[in-house]
Parts: structure tokens; sequence; C-alpha cells
């Protein structure tokens, strides 16, 4: 089999693996464009090792490294994606993220929601609170049975 079939497949999954990464704005996109750049240098590896004549077989060993790193990779990424789409709620990487923990009010509407939402979180708290000490008290409440030692 020629080489340049192989070679020719890799350069085509790199190139769109490259606009995966440059055109998408969704994280997971992007993501997905890094995996596909990173299988065709696997592709490669592979092929090159495969060649009558190669007194080592050093391609298909280094995918396997490859592999592993970009298994890694994708394990941290998920799990910054996942963590990037809980706190701002989308995975859009060309939004401007809000870094502030809470946000200034900057009208009256605003303002109530505001404090609406700091109660709502105090309430949670207390409920949190009164659950706990709800769980403690049927016990404490508990009657033994008579002639039950």
């Amino acid at each position: 089999m020629s080489l340049v079939y192989p070679a020719a497949l890799a350069a085509l999954l790199a190139g769109i693996g490259v606009y995966g990464v440059l055109a998408r704005r969704n994280a997971v996109l992007v993501l997905i464009g890094v995996e596909l750049i990173l299988n065709a240098a696997n592709l490669l590896l592979v092929t090159a090792g495969s060649r009558s004549g190669v007194p080592f077989a050093a391609g298909p060993v280094l995918a396997l490294f490859v592999i592993t790193i970009a298994a890694a990779e994708v394990v941290v990424a998920l799990a910054i994606i996942l963590v990037m789409f809980r706190r701002f709620g989308h995975i859009d990487l060309t939004a401007t993220p809000d870094l502030t923990d809470d946000p200034e009010p900057t009208d009256g509407d605003d303002a109530g929601e505001a404090i609406e939402a700091s109660e709502a979180r105090e309430a949670g708290a207390l409920d949190a609170k009164s659950r706990d000490t709800a769980d403690e008290a049927p016990e404490r409440d508990r009657q033994v049975p008579e002639g039950v030692s």
C-alpha cells in the first residue's frame, strides 16, 4: 500500500481539526478539533512505523503515548468546560466572562431581585439547618415502650 493515502487522510483530518479549533466558539467543538489533530498525528506515526525496512516499531509506540496524553487532556478539558457551564450557563469561548461573585445592581428593579436572591440563599441555608435538626428530633422524642429495657 502506498504511503500517500494515509498521509492525505492525515492532512485532511489535521485540516478539519485546525478549522474546528480556529472557527468554532463552542468549547466542546474546539476540543473535538484538537482531538482530530492528535488523531492525524497518530495516523502519521503509525503509517511511518509500518514502512518496510524500519528496524524499530517506534511509530505505534509513540501513537500509544499520544493517545494517553489525549485522554488526560480530554479529562481536564471536560472538567474545565463543566465548571464553565455551571458558572456562566454557556460554553461560548468568545463571550466575555463575568468574574464578579455578586454583581452590583444598577437600577431599582435589579436591586429588588438581588435582595430576593440573597434572601433565598439565606433561607436555603436556614432550611438546611432546620432539616438537620428535624432529622435529629425523632431520635430525641422517641419513647421506649413499657417493659422494654
